[in-house]
């Protein structure tokens, strides 16, 4: 079936289905970085209300972004022959222009790619100036400055990675000219693009941005008030980079006189500079690392099936993390937490108590261990010589022995952290602090190519430096600001100069051990959030039989080794109760997540984006 038409006339609505949808979240703005509690971490991104998303069925290829302008660019690629990796390279370019406060050329990612053979995962992660200590976050007293303090200025922007990396992955497996795929881009940043109400409502509750005099330029009109709803956006200065870095490669971006602005503007802010130099940004080196992979069975007796579940690994402790969850929950937990089809034929999943109880518990337990063990790999040694310790089935079995169910289920509230491979850890854990925001590239194309990517710039709109039309990162910030404890034991996600900060990005590819072809790629966005989503994603579609559009539609809940925090409004009175009876303390706050994902049918290809965002899936 064909879509094309059906999706282009989508995006001609699109801009006036979601002022409609959305009017009630843009009139009454909730700060971007509101705390809920002391003890509940900031949102990475305001939530912007959410619209009905159908999922779409494809026949032989299909790219879900974000943003429909994204997603369109990379169509553009995939229908002029291009790959999976050529796809890639041109919906992150596009995000630069249309979601400048989530991701762009100024921050980092990772992604992973499959050939139809083998999965490979490469590490455009931001690092630490070489100037950097490990005191970088801390006040003249010795404490760990504020976040915002933090944030706005030079102080935490890292050495921006993506484009470098994008670079290393096509020459690998790329099939159009480098250059070709910047044109979607260019094109819409000469001619422009509309205000979405998305980004409207973000900058109406921005309070940072208009210190920057380019950004406040470009993000506001002359009377210093936010550019309408469809006001259309141009930005010829992104054009003139983003064809440079088509024509020249890379070096475009980190070398010359592009690199040169990026330092002056980050060393030279008034209130907080930062140590960006000229020689950090022509040495970075992106990294292809081997992939985190694990097992996972799951299906009815005598119907089980087999998959490969691929991730990142540190800098990322998405995949770990992941793992963790999955493994201490098991699949035997599966099928009390699913009711009968519903009249449409789908599964009414209803979230229990016990369901939820289990499950944050695992997130306790698997939280306690990152906060404890993970770091940039080039930095500090995996427990018991390797990342797969913390996945091994002996200790996840002797992990998930802490979580107490049935009628006497407690929560443990705050987990310890444990000893994988029988090694006690010399680091001290990490405080918990906040992290931010993203966004996901799901892609399979029509000869079975797969991308998963998850690219940032951290909090939004990042560090609030505007340079030649792109936005720097604040990725510094993903650091321990505390470089040690309070005894001197040091934090093995401390500042060091060159080092790559502790990430939760959690790019997903799912391959079916029997065929060998990608099921799925997946991903989220929102800080440590995101690996709940992408659990969640996992969970549903292997356990419940949900499809992706289904899963993303599940309301979304999460520990991060504190307190149950549920999606407002999506729960029961009667659940929350039994969660409190249960010790748990539940807190309700709107998620702002942003899932991307495609799955493989019997029939082709289904993709489906989180209902609270304003993603699309395009396909043949």
């Amino acid at each position: 079936m064909k879509l094309r038409d059906a999706l282009l006339k989508h995006l001609a609505g699109w801009f006036a289905m979601l002022c409609c949808v959305l009017l009630v979240a843009c009139a009454q703005p909730q700060p971007p970085e509101r705390a809920f509690s002391d003890n509940v971490p900031r949102q990475p991104e305001a939530t912007s209300g959410s619209s009905q998303k159908p999922g779409w069925s494809t026949a032989t290829y299909a790219i879900a972004t974000s943003n429909p302008l994204a997603t369109d660019a990379g169509d553009q690629v995939l229908r002029a022959g291009g790959n999976a990796m050529d796809a890639a390279v041109a919906v992150q370019m596009a995000l630069a222009l249309v979601e400048p406060q989530s991701s762009g050329i100024g921050g980092g990612a990772f992604l992973l790619h499959f050939d139809g053979r083998e999965v490979r995962s490469f590490d455009g992660r931001e690092t630490a100036p070489q100037q950097a200590t490990p005191q970088l976050f801390l006040a003249p007293d010795g404490k760990p400055i504020g976040h915002v303090q933090a944030v706005v200025g030079g102080r935490a922007v890292g050495v921006p990675g993506v484009v470098r990396m994008l670079a290393l992955a096509h020459r690998q497996h790329g099939k159009l000219p480098w250059a070709s795929l910047f044109e979607p881009a260019i094109r819409l940043a000469q001619n422009g693009f509309r205000v979405s109400t998305r980004l409207h409502a973000l900058l109406s509750q921005e309070r940072q941005l208009k210190q920057d005099p380019a950004a406040k330029a470009y993000f506001y009109d002359p009377e210093g008030k936010v550019w309408a709803v469809g006001h259309l956006l141009k930005n010829p200065e992104l054009a003139a980079v983003l064809q440079r870095i088509a024509t020249e490669g890379d070096s475009a971006l980190m070398q010359g006189d592009i690199a040169q602005a990026m330092v002056d503007k980050v060393r030279n802010h008034a209130g907080n500079p930062g140590l960006l130099s000229l020689t950090d940004l022509a040495s970075y080196q992106a990294k292809q690392r081997p992939p985190l992979c694990f097992d996972y069975a799951a299906g009815s007796p005598g119907q089980v099936k087999n998959y490969a579940v691929c991730g990142m690994g540190p800098p990322s402790s998405g995949a770990i993390a992941v793992g963790q969850i999955l493994g201490l929950l098991g699949p035997s937990q599966a099928s009390p937490m699913a009711s009968a089809l519903s009249p449409a034929g789908a599964p009414d999943v209803q979230l229990s108590a016990d369901w939820l109880h289990r499950y944050t518990e695992a997130s306790r337990l698997a939280f306690a261990d990152r906060a404890q063990f993970l770091a940039d790999p080039d930095f500090v040694d995996a427990p018991g010589g390797g990342w797969q310790s913390l996945l091994a089935p002996a200790y996840l079995a002797q992990r998930a022995q802490l979580i107490s169910v049935g009628d006497n289920a407690k929560s443990m509230n705050i987990a310890q952290p444990g000893q994988p491979a029988g090694v006690k850890s010399s680091y001290a854990p990490m405080p918990s602090q906040p992290e931010y925001g993203t966004s996901h590239i799901s892609i399979i194309d029509s000869g079975g190519q797969a991308v998963a990517m998850t690219t940032s710039i951290e909090s939004a709109f990042g560090s609030r430096l505007m340079v030649k039309g792109f936005m720097l990162n604040n990725e510094l910030t993903d650091f321990s600001f505390a470089p040690t404890d309070a005894n001197g034991v040091p934090i093995a996600n401390r500042v060091q100069p060159g080092k790559r900060p502790l990430s939760s990005m959690s790019p997903t590819l799912v391959i079916d051990k029997d065929s060998g072809k990608v099921l799925m790629s997946l991903g989220g966005a929102g800080g440590p959030f995101i690996i709940h989503q992408a659990a969640k994603m996992l969970y549903a579609t292997f356990n419940w039989g949900l499809n992706v559009q289904q899963a993303a539609n599940l309301p979304n809940f999460s520990s991060l080794n504190g307190p149950t925090l549920l999606e407002k409004g999506r729960f029961d009175a009667a659940t929350i109760k039994q969660l409190k009876a249960m010790g748990h303390s539940v807190l309700e706050f709107d998620f702002a997540s942003g899932v991307t994902a495609i799955q493989r049918t019997p029939n082709g290809l289904f993709g489906g984006v989180d209902p609270r965002r304003e993603g699309l899936v395009m396909g043949d």
